[in-house]
């Protein structure tokens, strides 16, 4: 089967292949092992990808160039209204070589894919990566697109990360993963030879935006340190608030104490939580929480905004959770946390067991199985497991 992925997310052509956000090429990779043919239809960069990026290292995947628009200035908005018909016509003219439709939402190009699918497939799947409950202040065509993909238009599953009681069937539960068997197996040995650090460290990995509240995080660790309490942190990733992070640091007398490391290859990502005691993401909303599965997986104590999935990720004794932009709430557990890291043993060892659940290789059968019932299919019509296409 030929599938077609409708997706906002940048890619970047290089003289070795695709590149692409790091947890998304890996997702991708998971399609191109079920499908013959895998065809992108997004925007692509012709330039040297960024650090957070890697390869998409798959040979039967392409990548369909899609105008790239967006911003929130009028200027924007005008420019998308100007460019929707050659967006249209080019986004149909993938859709009719397609067998599948795979649209990610929400993104703008996600709205196009939820109006024009159906008119050109039986087989369509929708994933929405954001907080499906929605949130204060976003924009009209992100609501836009949760109704489409929740109405009778959409005739086929939508995987959602948190799923409301009225929701219709088609729309499912469904998770997300970073991490391989095998570095699965790495966290669980980490788990067990896990020692608390005789200063303990807090981890934060994430882009780098307002919306994460890694500031909120530098000033509970400033707090702590007038108390005569000492955290170090380390925040992995990149984005628009990296110098002003930086800058705070130094002006809350933290710098020395918080090591940024900038964008890492996502095969770094476990030295960093190996390393580690806690991870904090308390964001103002998430979809699915990698960081904080990869984190438990390593037996972090991980603490979490109290709001969507995170809530449920950290429920049952597994974590903590704080409202999100409260330094206070979030000084406080941290105070607890690293005053009596004895007293929460058994929760990192409860949230261990629950997130290594959670494979790559699981991902990729659960997805299987999802559309081979949806769609009525037999296994025969997509990739035999092993058969794989070759790496690049």
């Amino acid at each position: 089967m030929k599938l077609l992925i409708v997706s906002h997310v940048v890619h970047y052509k290089s003289s070795d292949g695709y590149y692409a956000y790091s947890p998304y090429a890996k997702e991708i990779e998971l399609w191109a092992e079920l499908f013959a043919d895998v065809t992108i239809a997004a925007p692509c960069r012709a330039e040297e990808p960024p650090a957070d990026t890697c390869r998409i290292a798959r040979a039967n995947v392409r990548v369909a160039p899609q105008k790239e628009v967006g911003g929130e200035s009028f200027a924007a908005k005008t420019g998308i209204a100007m460019a929707l018909p050659q967006m249209t016509f080019d986004l149909i003219r993938e859709m009719w070589k397609a067998d599948a439709i795979h649209v990610r939402c929400p993104g703008n190009l996600g709205v196009l894919g939820v109006l024009l699918a159906p008119f050109f497939s039986r087989c369509l799947i929708a994933k929405y990566a954001g907080q499906w409950n929605g949130y204060p202040g976003e924009e009209w065509t992100v609501s836009l697109q949760r109704r489409v993909l929740r109405s009778n238009w959409w005739r086929g599953p939508v995987t959602v990360y948190g799923k409301n009681p009225e929701d219709p069937a088609h729309v499912v539960n469904f998770f997300s993963s970073m991490f391989s068997g095998d570095q699965l197996s790495r966290a669980r040995a980490s788990v067990m030879s896990k020692r608390a650090n005789p200063v303990p460290t807090v981890a934060f990995c994430g882009r780098l935006s307002r919306a994460k509240n890694v500031d909120v995080l530098l000033r509970a660790i400033a707090e702590l340190k007038s108390e005569g309490i000492k955290l170090n942190g380390v925040v992995v990733g990149d984005g628009p608030e990296r110098d002003s992070l930086r800058s705070l640091a130094t002006e809350l007398g933290v710098a020395d104490q918080v090591e940024f490391t900038g964008a890492i290859a996502p095969e770094r990502i476990p030295d960093v939580l190996e390393r580690s005691d806690m991870l904090v993401l308390a964001s103002l909303s998430e979809g699915w929480p990698k960081s904080i599965a990869e984190a438990m997986a390593f037996g972090l104590v991980c603490i979490g905004s109290d709001l969507g999935l995170i809530r449920a990720f950290l429920g049952e004794g597994r974590g903590l959770t704080v409202k999100p932009g409260d330094v206070k709430e979030l000084t406080d557990a941290l105070r607890k946390v690293v005053s009596a890291p004895e007293e929460y043993e058994t929760m990192r060892l409860r949230a261990a067991e629950w997130a290594q659940s959670y494979s790559l290789e699981n991902l990729r059968e659960s997805l299987r199985n999802l559309m081979a019932e949806s769609w009525h299919l037999s296994e025969r019509h997509f990739l035999a497991r092993g058969e794989a296409a070759e790496t690049r």
